[in-house]
């Protein structure tokens, strides 16, 4: 799996370690950010589709 390097606002990143761990929905910050990359790329799909740009996914 390739790598990613990322700068982030400090706030941002802490705000997403209270989602993290034991008792978050993720199990780590690149899960998370994973997770967000995901259901980001089916939203701007799902946009697409509306717009005409594509067809629907299967």
């Amino acid at each position: 799996m390739p790598k990613v390097s990322l700068d982030m606002p400090a706030q941002i990143l802490a705000d997403l370690k209270l989602h993290v761990g034991d008792d978050g929905k993720f199990v780590s910050v690149a899960d998370a950010i994973r997770t967000a990359c995901r259901k980001m790329l089916d939203q701007l799909d799902a946009i697409d589709v509306r717009h005409g740009r594509m067809e629907g996914k299967q």
